[in-house]
């Protein structure tokens, strides 16, 4: 069983719910001035949807990328935030233009264009948008002005932001004088939630894997097994 909450929380906690963080997001999109940054995988596809949700209750537009356009439509539920959304507008930054140059993506392109809008657009409407956001849209946001009251919204896991990956965009934040904000829940389970699937499974042998406090699962379980990573046994 992975423990991926075992030592990020006590046993009787619990993470944020999905819907708490549409409240912070409501909350952090009210109190920005200028165009709000949130940076998260576009792949967590309940946090796009929260997102938007957050974006209609504050008179915002959601800005998108190809990938995350392409992704948004891979998913086939058409409930899902589309990039032809009357709230949802396109926006290549110029390291993804020269990536559908490079691939001869110009099919692909016009397939997502209807709400295509440019940096000069973003610029007219930063107050009312939010873009999600990644590095590569840097450049892009420096040339077209569009840093003015912007706040910076990391909905990650909070390691990636304490190794070095995001060295750079830390020192651009700071140059820019740009306030982070972090809103995220998890998609693990809780302490609280594995103790549940385990009382109704009811197993006869509990083994930790994924995890790096293996110890506290004792604390939760009877009959725990521990067996060292890249270790052979019999089940």
């Amino acid at each position: 069983m992975g423990g991926s909450s075992l030592g990020r929380l006590k046993n009787d906690q619990h993470f944020p719910t999905e819907a708490d963080s549409e409240t912070q997001l409501v909350e952090a999109f009210s109190a920005t001035e200028g165009l709000a940054l949130v940076h998260t995988s576009a792949q967590n596809i309940d946090r796009v949807v929260s997102i938007l949700r957050a974006c209609k209750r504050t008179g915002r537009k959601l800005i998108i990328d190809l990938y995350t356009a392409a992704i948004l439509e891979a998913t086939g539920n058409l409930h899902i935030p589309q990039s032809n959304w009357p709230e949802v507008a396109l926006f290549i930054p110029q390291a993804q233009r020269i990536q559908i140059k490079e691939n001869a993506w110009f099919d692909l392109l016009k397939h997502y264009a209807k709400n295509r809008i440019f940096i000069e657009n973003l610029h007219e409407i930063q107050s009312k948008s939010t873009l999600l956001f990644r590095p590569l849209h840097c450049p892009d946001l420096e040339r077209g002005n569009c840093l003015k009251g912007a706040t910076y919204i990391y909905s990650q896991w909070e390691g990636y932001w304490e190794r070095d990956s995001y060295n750079k965009l830390k020192e651009w934040l700071e140059r820019y004088a740009i306030p982070k904000i972090s809103i995220h829940t998890s998609g693990h389970a809780s302490p609280g939630d594995l103790k549940k699937i385990v009382t109704a499974i009811n197993p006869r042998k509990v083994v930790p894997i994924h995890t790096f406090f293996p110890e506290r699962y004792g604390e939760l379980f009877q009959n725990v097994e521990v067996h060292n990573d890249g270790e052979w046994w019999e089940v």
